[in-house]
């Protein structure tokens, strides 16, 4: 079977998949491999968010790259609410370092990465990351804010993880994560759910969130991309990418959108104009700053696509 064969049998599986039994073999994998951590290489790249603005894509583009191994799973979370499980843990997620040693015998460029939305919004990963990883290249993924936080709430609400309407989750986000940002600090453990959760609005305040990264890693290891780009000029979007990671030049048999298992789930309503606003007003200053810090073309248009 080719490898383009492989990967849609695999995304067959995955879509007829109970999500719980996929955790449950994965769990499974994992605890396998754990006990040869130590012979496992780390990662040569993260892919650190946005949420909901296409990482699941592009792990699925990235990691079907002849000289790339993708993590175990997509989403280690390990420099977020998994770091008290430790390095052997999280090395279990990657090839053993003789991939890597046949590669550079070969003459071959060979590279490793996980994807973790909720590295770029949570202010414990960038320390964390530096720490372990202080030459890793970080690619961050944005899309206009307002259709971020829209698409987040329509997530949530599948998942029935928030019962309340959109108008109204926005409106209670504050009292929600109010003293959140204090637990992760006062208890570094804290798997923070609140602020995982009913970050719709806190989440697309890039600027802040894109400084703290700044602060410990050279421009030169960050890659910031538009989500638009990705979708939209997603041939030319992705060579960019392979030349940042040191990669040949190569596309995978199609880019399609894989932000959902089954791609009947991705539609929803669009939000009312008053949501439009409600959410453009609380942005509107961190917006202004995404510009002063990576240019014009990060000035959003507020148009909400699933």
């Amino acid at each position: 079977m080719t490898r383009r064969l492989r990967h849609e049998a695999a995304d067959r599986l995955k879509t007829v998949t109970p999500l719980r039994w996929r955790r449950k073999v994965s769990r499974l994998r994992l605890a396998g491999r754990t006990r040869s951590g130590r012979f496992r290489t780390l990662p040569d790249a993260l892919i650190i968010g946005a949420q909901r603005c296409g990482t699941s894509s592009l792990y699925k583009y990235l990691g079907r790259h002849p000289n790339v191994a993708p993590s175990l799973r997509k989403e280690t979370e390990y420099f977020t609410i998994e770091h008290h499980r430790g390095e052997a843990w999280y090395r279990a997620h990657f090839p053993l370092r003789w991939w890597r040693r046949l590669a550079e015998l070969r003459g071959r460029p060979w590279l490793t990465f996980e994807a973790t939305p909720d590295y770029l919004f949570d202010p414990r990963a960038p320390q964390r990351v530096r720490e372990l990883l202080p030459q890793v290249k970080l690619i961050v993924v944005l899309r206009d804010p307002v259709a971020r936080a829209v698409s987040q709430y329509h997530h949530n609400a599948r998942l029935g993880q928030d019962k309340l309407p959109l108008a109204e989750a926005l409106a209670a986000e504050e009292e929600r994560l109010a003293g959140a940002d204090r637990e992760i600090i006062d208890h570094p453990d804290s798997r923070a759910l609140e602020l995982r959760r009913y970050s719709y609005v806190a989440r697309g305040r890039y600027a802040e969130q894109l400084e703290r990264w700044r602060r410990l890693f050279p421009p030169e290891q960050i890659m910031v991309v538009r989500s638009a780009d990705l979708f939209d000029a997603t041939g030319d979007t992705f060579g960019r990418i392979l030349e940042f990671l040191g990669l040949p030049r190569w596309e995978p048999a199609g880019f399609r959108n894989h932000s959902y298992t089954d791609p009947s789930q991705g539609g929803y309503p669009e939000p009312s104009p008053e949501v439009t606003e409600f959410l453009g007003e609380r942005l509107a200053a961190s917006n202004q700053t995404l510009v002063e810090l990576l240019g014009d073309e990060f000035r959003w248009d507020n148009a909400v696509r699933s």
